[in-house]
């Protein structure tokens, strides 16, 4: 062998055993990206937090997937993260944020850029109110709290107020600083986006002399919100046994970015959508947060388009059989019947019964 030969050889050698070390040590970190989702979510102390580390506990999959949450600011600055941030696929937002950009003209063709994946479960809108205020439109041209700026209170009480033709002086004290100024008579009303009931009321009684006041659920605010209400069961301290006040709810969202079907992103996210709906079942379950428990994975959300592969999942596990002598054709025509009987229409009926159906294909354990 000449020494030309042998330089040769024992440099291919040495590339060879280099390139086992580094597959193996994996330099670059390639192995290390594989399946890698990441969430975008809320603060620290917050329910988004919470729903973003049990995503993480239930789904990471070694070698397939794996969940990486980060703390957000917001649901404006959670959605300029999942279209702009380098790693951010998903984040958890409040429903109304895409009305709000299509709005404020924040980020031009929002619509088709930002999905979702499932609606999460409901915060409500409160408006607490001192004596001499009986309806929202008394709030014209006075102070009241939408908590600090950037907030989803501050977001959702921009939009309220401005579909209903309200203009009120907005305050952006933190809400506890909030209700001690409503209390003293220095602002007129504050207004609170949490899930009832909220801690920041619970101990409130009749002679604080504070009261709710009613939301109207108009249409042009159900374009974005959903109907809901405040009862005594809620608030017994400040609403009379039997009575109720209307307000309105926004959903949070698991939204995504609207990556091309056939790009790399995209079929990451897919496997992350498979993989959350598959084991839904127990996010429902203890020790993860109760919040699961209100979650409807087929709900729809007014304004939104649904991700293509969750809307793939529901539609293929939520389908009804054209086999009319299958057990699922004859569950379903024993439900009809049942539905029947109590007056609700037949369309409803079947919407039902996907609904329950879908509920029951992601608790059943795997």
């Amino acid at each position: 062998m000449t020494k030309t030969s042998l330089l040769s050889t024992v440099l291919a050698l040495f590339l060879a055993a280099f390139a086992t070390v580094a597959a193996a040590q994996d330099f670059r970190g390639t192995a290390a990206n594989v399946g890698t989702v990441g969430v975008v979510s809320g603060g620290v102390d917050g329910t988004y937090a919470r729903i973003a580390a049990d995503l993480a506990s239930v789904l990471d999959e070694e070698g397939r997937l794996r969940v990486v949450p980060v703390l957000g600011k917001g649901s404006v600055q959670n959605v300029k993260d999942i279209l702009y941030l380098k790693g951010i696929d998903i984040g958890i937002v409040q429903s109304d944020v895409l009305a709000y950009l299509k709005r404020e003209r924040l980020v031009p063709n929002i619509a088709g850029r930002l999905k979702y994946i499932t609606k999460l479960y409901n915060e409500e809108f409160h408006i607490l109110a001192g004596p001499g205020v009986a309806r929202l439109e008394d709030l014209a041209g006075r102070k009241v709290n939408v908590d600090g700026t950037g907030s989803g209170t501050a977001m959702t009480a921009s939009l309220l107020f401005g579909t209903l033709g309200i203009r009120v002086e907005p305050v952006n004290d933190d809400q506890a600083l909030a209700l001690d100024k409503l209390r003293r008579g220095e602002i007129t009303a504050m207004a609170y986006v949490a899930g009832k009931p909220a801690r920041l009321f619970r101990d409130l009684k009749p002679e604080d002399g504070l009261h709710f006041l009613p939301v109207p659920p108009t249409p042009a605010l159900l374009e974005t919100y959903l109907p809901s209400r405040l009862t005594d069961a809620d608030y017994g301290g400040l609403i009379r046994p039997g009575e109720a006040v209307d307000t309105v709810a926004v959903g949070a969202v698991m939204a995504v970015y609207g990556w091309e079907r056939e790009s790399e992103r995209f079929q990451r996210v897919a496997r992350f959508v498979d993989r959350f709906f598959d084991r839904f079942g127990e996010f429902t379950r203890a020790p993860r947060h109760p919040k699961w428990q209100e979650v409807n994975l087929a709900a729809e959300i007014p304004g939104w388009t649904r991700f293509e592969a969750a809307d793939a999942w529901l539609r293929q596990t939520a389908a009804p059989t054209a086999d009319t002598g299958s057990p699922d054709a004859a569950r379903r025509e024993a439900f009809r019947a049942f539905v029947a009987q109590r007056g609700i229409a037949l369309d409803e009926a079947d919407r039902l019964f996907d609904q329950f159906s879908l509920w029951q294909a992601s608790s059943a354990p795997r």
